[in-house]
């Protein structure tokens, strides 16, 4: 495969995942378009540093809820990673109809973008670890959880629902795409630059900002969750670019183990930042449920790949990001 030949689209790579992809394979040596509307993302010193860094990057602002903008875009790509979407506690809870109506539209442009490509290999569509929460509150889920497991839908009226929905009925529509797709489900990506409003920057952002012997609140202590560093997971999704196993198929993307109380990642939080801070627990966010984590055998069996950062290490490492551009610097931080 001549990679400097292999042209990719990323929409909204302005984002976390986005442009930790969009870096990694223009490393790769592939030409790589880059596609945002900045509603979320931004266009900081990072990404404009690989603008600068590779003339095989190009970066357009372009919403692409607007199927005439998305008809601009051109049809010589080889992969497409849909990663835009509506996203975030905050958005759901709020406008709970557009999460819905404008991810399946979003997703309806990106599809036929997909469609009129001259030699598309793939479409990678992330979905999320929500869609097994109805099956989590109603019935048996195996934890960790295996991607064939039958999904149940969470209470219509709980705004919560809107997203999970809207992430069931977008695999759905690839299914019945006709175009070479794989689904995967993050489950707890985090790293630099992902925004703070996350477990593990809000942590670490709430660590930084106390002094020794204050007391610093963490919601949902006793809830487990198993948390991927963003090189890992970034890691699975080329392998599964890289092998025809992955195609058409339905992947978890991230670490199996281990599965950590959110008050451990708190403590490993505080003790990367280096406070001493007393915790007091918070209520959790309404339909968080108590426990979550992949089961990522399947996904091992396709990539072959299992995840090598460890959650004290990501931690570290997340935090000399943040502390460098973020609480010490004046980058603008993600939504």
């Amino acid at each position: 495969m001549n990679k400097i030949q292999d042209k990719i689209l990323i929409t909204g790579a302005a984002g976390f995942m986005g442009l930790h992809l969009a870096r990694r394979l223009l490393k790769d040596g592939y030409k790589v378009d880059l596609v945002d509307n900045l509603a979320r993302g931004v266009h900081d010193i990072e990404l404009q540093g690989v603008l600068d860094q590779w003339s095989t990057a190009n970066f357009f602002n372009i919403d692409c809820l607007n199927s005439s903008n998305t008809q601009q875009l051109s049809n010589d790509y080889s992969y497409i990673f849909n990663m835009a979407a509506i996203i975030g506690v905050e958005h759901v809870m709020k406008r709970p109809y557009r999460v819905i109506v404008d991810n399946l539209n979003l997703l309806d442009n990106l599809i036929e973008v997909a469609r009129r490509q001259k030699n598309l290999r793939r479409f990678f569509y992330p979905s999320t670890s929500e869609v097994t929460a109805g099956t989590l509150e109603y019935f048996e889920l195996p934890i960790p959880t295996p991607e064939d497991v039958h999904l149940a839908i969470t209470d219509l009226k709980r705004p919560r629902t809107s997203y999970m929905l809207s992430k069931i009925a977008g695999e759905c529509l690839c299914h019945y795409s006709d175009i070479p797709y794989t689904i995967f489900r993050p489950h707890n990506v985090y790293g630099p630059r992902m925004g703070l409003a996350h477990v593990v920057p809000g942590q670490l952002e709430k660590a930084f900002n106390a002094k020794d012997g204050e007391t610093v609140l963490v919601a949902s202590i006793d809830q487990t969750r198993c948390f991927c560093y963003v090189d890992d997971a970034i890691e699975q999704l080329i392998r599964m670019m890289n092998t025809p196993l992955a195609l058409g198929e339905t992947l978890n993307l991230g670490t199996e183990k281990p599965e950590a109380t959110i008050l451990e990642v708190a403590k490993l939080c505080h003790s990367a930042v280096g406070r001493k801070v007393i915790i007091q627990e918070e209520a959790s966010p309404s339909g968080s449920p108590k426990r979550r984590g992949p089961d990522m055998s399947h996904a091992f069996h396709i990539t072959g790949y299992e995840s090598q950062v460890s959650l004290e290490e990501g931690i570290q490492r997340t935090y000399k990001w943040y502390l460098d551009n973020i609480f010490s610097g004046q980058m603008l931080s993600a939504k």
